[in-house]
């Protein structure tokens, strides 16, 4: 073979290997939800429910399987997501106040040229920075005609949280600057506690049966005091507000709040003229029900705004480079290991949803099993615009697995940590490693330790850190624990156990 006909051929071989070149400067649609499971979502095979609109992300784009987050609680999650730096790095341990003054994405996107806009739950404890639009919820925001803060001041509006959310988003896109690519924070409240639905949506769960988790009676057999201590239960820690139970109406002001917060052990159900008093295991199976029924309720508007989203996107010429991203700031127990809420680092809690649609780029119908965590949202965004990652972000670009790669030098492990303690539903504080086979936690007060075999074990029921055939997979696994810690510079033990600045807003900010 002459030189001029290897040349030719060599041309043709690299173009083919050649990766696909990335659209210039996408426009970004960051659609957030606060505590939605990703296994109450249909692309990720639900036993629940059904949600054709997230659905349709996932099967024009991409799901990813092995999302995660590193604290799980969320305003440390958000602050993770602006900066790109675990809770240590980036003073948002806890339920404390973000110091907006420090470098995020939203600031170094705007500087780029993107328009960029927050709307809906922020939950940060202080106004939003780097954005040329926000309107944001105070704290935690209601569900029911909510206020919005502005930087024009506040603003009550009529309706439903997530269609106003959607109204304000669109508005948004509507009015933006047709000459600058847009960077746009969608962020809803539902499906997070206390799960009022919609009337519309509500009526739709009213009288469904929810499936029950195979670990929903978990008896914690083998597991340590940190999970064992929990009070995030639904059979025991469910209060009368949660199942919206109505208070005696003679009961007004602070008694009848006292009344709403507490935790039932009979309920009195009257249908048909008949009362039926729900006592033992009859009350702790309706106590699972109401829960789910509302938390999927709650989905399920959130569903069909972004069906909203798309639509306008698509009707509008917007759907060819505009990354769309759907994810929650963390997961969420439905019931498994008794639980409701997320902060421990069982799957449930860990595992994010995340589907990417961008159809200049990915692949339809696709699916990636690399680990990513939420440390890695802000340099993905960055290197979309164009921009250098800055060197003190911890997290890693996820183009490369965009494009459909599985590159060889990817991560295989993650650090998490969780601070808050005592804190709400006393969750110990711990820290631990999942790699893509075990995971071992650690609850460094108590000096306990849990380590599951997730290829055997996947609903990590079983404990076998005391196992002594375990010891030799212990210690590897604690090697890698310090050289995660090591890298990430989470050098003080104890530290940031306690709010690092501002003031912890009590229950009512969470």
């Amino acid at each position: 073979m002459n030189s001029r006909i290897f040349s030719i051929a060599l041309a043709l071989v690299l173009t083919t290997l050649a990766p696909a070149a990335v659209p210039a400067r996408p426009n970004i649609l960051f659609i957030m939800t606060d505590d939605h499971a990703a296994h109450a979502i249909s692309a990720y095979g639900s036993m629940v429910n059904q949600t054709p609109h997230l659905d349709r992300i996932a099967k024009e784009g991409m799901r990813f399987d092995r999302c995660f987050v590193v604290n799980s609680i969320c305003t440390p999650s958000r602050a993770t997501i602006l900066t790109g730096k675990y809770s240590h790095k980036n003073g948002t341990p806890v339920f404390n106040r973000f110091d907006g003054s420090q470098p995020t994405v939203a600031k170094y996107l705007q500087a780029a040229g993107y328009y960029t806009g927050m709307i809906g739950k922020w939950h940060l404890g202080s106004d939003p920075t780097g954005f040329d639009k926000w309107s944001v919820l105070p704290g935690q925001g209601l569900y029911h005609n909510p206020a919005f803060l502005t930087p024009e001041g506040r603003v009550v509006a009529k309706g439903y949280v997530s269609d106003l959310i959607t109204d304000l988003s669109i508005d948004f896109l509507k009015n933006r600057p047709k000459d600058k690519p847009f960077f746009l924070m969608s962020h809803h409240k539902a499906p997070h506690r206390p799960w009022e639905p919609s009337e519309k949506h509500k009526a739709m769960f009213a009288n469904k049966f929810i499936p029950e988790p195979a670990t929903l009676r978990d008896d914690y057999r083998t597991r340590t005091d940190g999970l064992r201590e929990n009070k995030q239960r639904v059979f025991d820690d469910l209060t009368r507000r949660d199942l919206k139970l109505e208070p005696p109406a003679e009961l007004t002001g602070p008694p009848r709040n006292q009344w709403l917060n507490q935790k039932p052990t009979e309920v009195e159900l009257v249908a048909d003229g008949k009362t039926n008093v729900l006592r033992g295991d009859e009350l702790n199976r309706w106590k699972y029900q109401r829960y789910m029924q509302d938390y999927l309720a709650c989905v399920q508007s959130v569903d069909d705004n972004v069906g909203r989203l798309l639509d306008w996107l698509d009707a509008n010429g917007l759907r060819e480079n505009t990354l769309v991203i759907y994810t929650s700031d963390q997961g969420f127990f439905l019931g498994e290991h008794g639980m409701y809420d997320k902060r421990f680092m069982y799957e449930e809690s860990l595992k994010m949803p995340f589907l990417v649609r961008w159809p200049a780029l990915i692949k339809p119908g696709s699916v990636q099993t690399e680990m990513i965590i939420n440390t890695d949202f802000a340099p993905t965004f960055m290197e979309l615009a164009g921009l250098k990652v800055p060197a003190d972000m911890q997290g890693r670009s996820i183009l490369p697995l965009l494009r459909g790669k599985h590159p060889w030098s990817w991560r295989e492990s993650m650090y998490y940590r969780y601070y808050h303690d005592p804190g709400d539903h006393q969750t110990a504080a711990h820290y631990g490693v999942r790699t893509l086979t075990h995971k071992l936690i650690h609850y460094w007060k108590k000096d306990q330790w849990e380590l599951y075999d997730l290829r055997r074990d996947p609903r990590e029921m079983r404990n076998i850190y005391e196992d002594p055939a375990q010891k030799r997979v212990i210690t590897k696994l604690k090697r890698e624990l310090a050289r995660l810690k090591t890298e990430l510079q989470d050098n003080d033990e104890f530290a940031l156990t306690q709010p690092a600045n501002g003031v912890d807003p009590g229950p009512a900010g969470r």
